[in-house]
């Protein structure tokens, strides 16, 4: 089964996470198609707008936690490749033409704030709850948040979610900027649907063009993708994570090296 799932209809693509057994965790697998989805999206002129969900009850989880535990010894190179692909794809999103509307179902946590953040605009459910969760198990952060996050909410914010991992609700998401828009549950795809079809029926080169100019004023992507990339495989093997990893898995409270 892919842990990605492409469709496109009247100009809208839904590139759907599609790992609802394990709330849409990123994997190795999961990595490298979410990369091959931009590099398709982006490719495609017919299309002109795109949603990003998750299936299921979750959003997106963040990273596979047991993924990276089984990789032992490997962690490092687990989450280079891992990250290295997930940046790329995040990249492709945020250059291409066509808008992205994240449809926030459920749950987004750790790298999966970072999808919510990297999407041009975001409509929550009702139900909706964002955590970054990184530092709660001696991670740092990857998929553009350390970028994107304080840019969204200011550095103070920033720093209190990622210190803290305190978890928002959906309509605080709203208050502080994660998000345009909170709806009833049973509403979000539909009117998710309803944007990405204004915006497909819109002028997409201009489009893109606003997307990257508004890119270039807040400084190098790219350049603090590869710092969060080196910066969590260095984490994932320390003492520090592999007790945060453990205990996260083990559900008990983490005890960490003085």
């Amino acid at each position: 089964m892919s842990t990605v799932t492409l469709t496109v209809a009247e100009h809208v693509a839904t590139l759907t996470l599609n790992r609802p057994d394990v709330a849409n965790t990123m994997d190795l697998a999961f990595g490298q198609e979410f990369h091959a989805a931009a590099l398709q999206l982006a490719a495609d002129p017919a299309v002109r707008a795109v949603i990003l969900t998750g299936a299921g009850k979750q959003f997106c989880f963040g990273g596979d936690l047991r993924g990276m535990m089984a990789g032992g010894d490997n962690i490092q190179q687990y989450l280079r490749e891992l990250t290295s692909n997930l940046h790329a794809g995040l990249s492709i999103l945020a250059r291409m033409n066509a808008p992205v509307i994240a449809a926030v179902n459920g749950t987004a946590a750790g790298a999966g704030v970072g999808l919510v953040l990297a999407a041009d605009l975001a409509i929550a459910a009702q139900s909706a709850k964002v955590s970054l969760a990184y530092t709660g198990v001696g991670l740092t952060p990857d998929g553009a948040t350390s970028f994107l996050l304080p840019r969204a909410v200011g550095h103070k914010r920033a720093m209190e979610l990622l210190l803290t991992n305190r978890t928002l609700s959906a309509e605080e998401c709203l208050q502080w900027g994660l998000v345009n828009q909170v709806v009833p549950d049973e509403q979000l795809l539909a009117e998710a649907l309803k944007l990405a079809t204004r915006l497909a029926n819109g002028p997409t080169q201009a489009f893109g063009d606003t997307k990257r100019l508004l890119l270039a004023s807040a400084g190098a992507l790219e350049t603090q993708l590869a710092a969060e990339s080196q910066t969590i495989a260095h984490r994932g093997a320390s003492a520090e994570a592999r007790e945060g990893l453990s205990a996260f898995l083990e559900k008990r409270k983490p005890s960490y090296p003085r």
